[in-house]
């Protein structure tokens, strides 16, 4: 027993002749005659009584066919369901992205992503690393954006792309040459919130688990890097900024930036699916369009150290 001799069967029944369903299907008569021969003789029941025209269907055919209807019916929505899972077809694509990337990548990606899939809904939230982690292990998120490594088994991640760090200075009074982290006055650094992983990586880059002596008196409890941006300018003091986050700062604000002495500290960006993720195609397009459209606005100067954005205790 075979799809296609369900099929045979099923075009017999609508058609009431087997010279008119051997044509629709593009078959000889007799290769028709013999395949449904073979089925019958399978499943031990006559289907069709050949001594009519046009052809009768015997009543336990009956019965058969509308089972047939029903299997080959399902068959059908087999195969939708996997192109949902697989991305080509219809269906809802649950996205995460932290917020210290969504408002610089999302604008140069999504539309041309979502016209290359347009039987598929974006539902795009903007999550912590820790929020995405724990959404993709639960399958309530179908692909994280962060910054990478995360270090779970259960989690397959891909790097779309490494970009720089440059220093924030809000007063500009620092000099133009590169900068070394040891050297600068972490009580005027300003942080981001609790949970963020940019907060953990500028941490690490400026060694703040070591330095004791460091207070930081005042914090902004969120992950917009813009609104930071704003404080870090009205109290003159300093913050870091990947580099896609600089390239829509005025010229003001650009003189602000400092870059870092060699290596100087990156992050790594990319996608995170679980493991038994199955919209491959969707996931294929994505890492696609992110990474046309975000390699004319990277440096050309290869990434440095890139830094470990787990948070730390």
């Amino acid at each position: 027993m075979n799809i296609q001799q369900l099929k045979y069967v099923l075009s017999v029944a609508d058609n009431k002749s087997f010279g008119k369903a051997a044509k629709e299907l593009f078959v000889s008569q007799s290769t028709l005659s013999t395949m449904i021969g073979k089925f019958e003789d399978e499943i031990g029941i006559e289907i069709f009584d050949r001594r009519f025209k046009p052809i009768d269907i015997s009543k336990e055919g009956i019965e058969i066919i509308d089972q047939i209807r029903i299997v080959l019916n399902e068959l059908d929505n087999l195969g939708h369901v996997t192109k949902v899972l697989k991305g080509e077809g219809g269906g809802a694509l649950k996205l995460g992205i932290i917020p210290t990337v969504a408002p610089y990548l999302l604008p140069i990606f999504i539309n041309s992503a979502a016209a290359r899939l347009p039987q598929i809904q974006f539902i795009v939230s903007e999550l912590t690393t820790d929020e995405i982690i724990s959404s993709l292990q639960s399958r309530s998120l179908d692909i994280g954006i962060l910054s990478l490594p995360i270090y779970e088994d259960d989690i397959l991640e891909t790097t779309l792309y490494t970009e720089p760090f440059y220093l924030y200075d809000g007063s500009n009074k620092l000099p133009k040459s590169k900068v070394n982290p040891a050297e600068l006055d972490y009580n005027r650094l300003w942080l981001m919130d609790e949970g963020h992983c940019m907060r953990t990586q500028v941490i690490t880059v400026c060694d703040l688990r070591n330095k004791q002596e460091f207070k930081r008196h005042l914090e902004y409890k969120s992950g917009s890097i813009d609104t930071l941006m704003r404080f870090v300018r009205q109290n003159r003091g300093l913050t870091l900024l990947p580099h896609l986050a600089t390239h829509d700062l005025n010229k003001e604000d650009q003189a602000k930036l400092r870059k870092f002495v060699d290596p100087s500290p990156s992050r790594a960006i990319g996608i995170a699916t679980h493991r038994h993720f199955k919209k491959s195609k969707a996931k294929e397009i994505i890492i696609e369009e992110i990474q046309k459209n975000v390699k004319p606005l990277l440096p050309n100067k290869a990434a440095g150290v890139i830094v470990d954005p787990v948070v730390v205790d």
